[in-house]
């Protein structure tokens, strides 16, 4: 037996979340309201169903400490996902507490936990110039940056081998704004070993996990706001030197932390770049996705209208394109999100970025996901192993 959610009309959405706006506010808030407020009911299926049935994988960020204390927050979270991503015990700060020595108990239990709950595991992330732990920066020189590199990529995809779906191998390696010529971020890495970090790192996750897809994961790639652009151009234009240099990079990870105060969502030029990655023959994942609400009306009702607004527009535009084949949310529930203490709002009112509220209740963005996934022409997915969703 099917279930069902009433959904509000126009109407009710203007009584009840339009009071007190007029004039070109009321038109902007009208504007906001997705094609789906207009329906009547929904159907109960969980995100991951919703997605799999076109052949997308669905899933969230979640901290082993959030899964332990919260059994209501892991029981929603296997429900609704088909993938779970680490938050940071993948990460070199608390993976590596020595330089010599490894803690992987937290990403062990995380492994585990997703094996026992049918789910696809993520691992996030390999080589990244933040999250480093206190003594690197006074241990890694030029002498041995290659191979703490190579050691620790062995170690940690070496030890997840076989178990993990996708390694964001390089993290955020592209910053234009650092006024480099080939746009890469000034890290760490970049400093000891040269540009080559890159192939460097995706050859070694390679040899450690041969049938993980491998991914270069990106930030501020949403928007064109001359700010963005250059984003967009030198992470295409390093891309396109992977590719002709074999190295073996399967995938771009787009993170969509979405937020209206970058500028307008051009949905035609983020198609274009969508278009440009598949042409090269990669893989395209939503790796990060959220919606920013610090600076969004304080009622709640309107507030939610316009996240869930943000998702439909963005999503929309993403799975119309077939080389996406993943779609991560940061989080699953407002309830934990990185929001409450990189993004609080000045009026100091609850965060709420993210498809379930802090109950767990799904919320406006929920269904506006739902609406894109059960709209979207099914695919075929393209990997280099048969990965399978699991409903």
């Amino acid at each position: 037996m099917k279930n069902h959610q009433i959904l509000f009309s126009r109407r009710d959405f203007l009584k009840h979340f339009g009071k007190g706006l007029t004039g070109a506010a009321l038109t902007a808030a009208l504007a906001q309201i997705p094609s789906w407020v207009m329906a009547q009911t929904i159907d109960d299926p969980p995100l991951r169903t919703r997605a799999a049935r076109k052949g997308i994988l669905f899933g969230a960020e979640a901290m082993q400490s959030e899964l332990i204390a919260d059994h209501e927050f892991a029981t929603h979270f296997i429900n609704e996902c088909g993938i779970l991503v680490p938050g940071n015990e993948l990460k070199w700060h608390m993976l590596r507490p020595t330089s010599s020595g490894f803690n992987f108990q937290p990403a062990d239990w995380l492994a585990s936990f997703a094996q026992n709950a049918n789910l696809q595991l993520r691992g996030h992330t390999l080589i990244w110039g933040d999250s480093l732990p206190a003594w690197f920066m006074n241990t890694v020189k030029d002498n041995n940056a290659a191979s703490y590199l190579k050691d620790h990529i062995a170690a940690v995809a070496g030890r997840y081998a076989g178990q993990v779906h996708s390694w964001d191998v390089v993290n955020e390696p592209i910053m234009p704004w650092d006024g480099r010529s080939d746009g890469l971020r000034n890290s760490v890495w970049l400093k000891t070993l040269g540009p080559n970090y890159i192939d460097m790192a995706f050859e070694a996750a390679a040899a450690a996990d041969p049938e993980a897809l491998l991914v270069l994961n990106q930030n501020f790639l949403e928007y064109d706001a001359p700010k963005w652009t250059g984003f967009r151009t030198k992470t295409l234009q390093l891309l396109e030197r992977l590719k002709s240099s074999n190295v073996p990079i399967h995938a771009l990870g787009i993170q969509a932390h979405l937020r209206s105060d970058y500028g307008e969502f051009n949905q035609e030029s983020f198609r274009n770049f969508l278009h440009e990655v598949a042409n090269m023959g990669l893989m395209i994942m939503i790796t990060e996705l959220d919606v920013y609400d610090a600076n969004l009306p304080l009622e709640t009702g309107l507030r939610d209208s316009l996240v869930a607004g943000q998702y439909e527009e963005f999503l929309s535009v993403a799975l119309n394109e077939p080389a996406v084949n993943t779609v991560i949310t940061w989080g699953l529930s407002d309830k934990y999100t990185w929001y409450t203490d990189n993004g609080a709002r000045a009026d100091n009112s609850p965060v709420r970025p993210l498809p379930l509220d802090d109950g767990f209740n799904r919320k406006l963005a929920w269904k506006a996901m739902a609406d894109v996934f059960d709209n979207k022409p099914p695919v075929k997915i393209k990997a280099p192993r048969d990965f399978h969703f699991k409903d």
